[in-house]
């Protein structure tokens, strides 16, 4: 593996996401990728090899490993971690994009154009929706495994001995899994920090459509309000303010209200 590139790479995706997704992103490659990487893949090398059922029938291990094991722990969360990583390279895309297209516009237009952008790593407009889409695609990418999870391995749950009757096994035969317990725990260790990355998917979800939502209503409350006062040149508002009728009249005046005699009066 390269740590270097790696690095890089994380280093960029951490520059354009919010604190939300920097938390995630540590959870993803501190508790999911280096536990995977270190730990998991140990843990699992030998699944198969020491899969052992008492009976010499030959091809009854394999069907029966096949039977409980049809898919492996490690290759599903290696895919997994594939299809939960590959959205936040989206973005790091998305940015790419912007900055290419901003560089081509200035060299078109000369290097004192407008920019199409004022930073090109700001979270608006189609960005925006690329890390918003972004992120509901990880929190269902998490969500669906831990569905597939439970559906192959019954409440995640790692038996000691099962039971196979599959041929060509001549009846009922006891199998033995290798270290069931330690395997037990590393899946409900990849199984919490799932649900940890799911909870911050959605928590950050809703910190940017609320963020924005602020930010749309922000505005048009202020107009609203402006909208609320009267104007200085409305009669009520001025005798409101202590203003005696004459200024009023006078106001009126300014406004073009009400026509002025040579006298100054109306």
């Amino acid at each position: 593996m390269n740590w270097a590139f790696l690095q890089g790479l994380l280093s960029g995706v951490n520059k354009y996401s919010t604190a939300l997704g920097r938390i995630w992103l540590s959870v993803v490659f501190i508790f999911r990728l280096l536990v995977y990487v270190v730990a998991a893949e140990d843990v699992w090398h030998d699944e198969q090899d020491d899969f052992v059922c008492n009976t010499k029938q030959p091809g009854c291990p394999n069907v029966c490993y096949d039977e409980f094991f049809p898919v492996s722990h490690v290759r599903l969360w290696a895919l997994q971690l594939i299809l939960v990583t590959c959205p936040s390279l989206l973005v790091v895309m998305h940015v790419a994009y912007r900055e290419e297209r901003e560089r081509r516009h200035r060299l078109k237009h000369g290097p004192n154009a407008r920019s199409l952008y004022d930073n090109a790593g700001k979270k608006r407009g189609g960005l925006w929706w690329t890390y918003l889409l972004s992120l509901i695609f990880k929190a269902t990418v998490d969500a669906s495994f831990l569905y597939i999870f439970h559906r192959l391995y019954k409440d995640y749950d790692m038996p000691r001995v099962v039971a196979c009757s599959v041929a060509p096994c001549p009846h009922t035969v006891d199998c033995f899994i290798s270290r069931p317990t330690e395997k037990k725990v590393f899946t409900y260790f990849m199984v919490a920090t799932a649900v940890i990355c799911i909870l911050l998917n959605l928590s950050e979800v809703a910190y940017l459509v609320g963020k924005r939502c602020m930010e749309i209503l922000g505005p048009r409350r202020r107009r609203s309000g402006h909208r609320d006062h009267p104007p200085d040149t409305c009669l009520p508002y001025a005798l409101s303010q202590g203003g005696h009728p004459q200024d009023g009249t006078s106001v009126l005046v300014k406004a073009g209200l009400a026509p002025m005699d040579t006298d100054g009066y109306t």
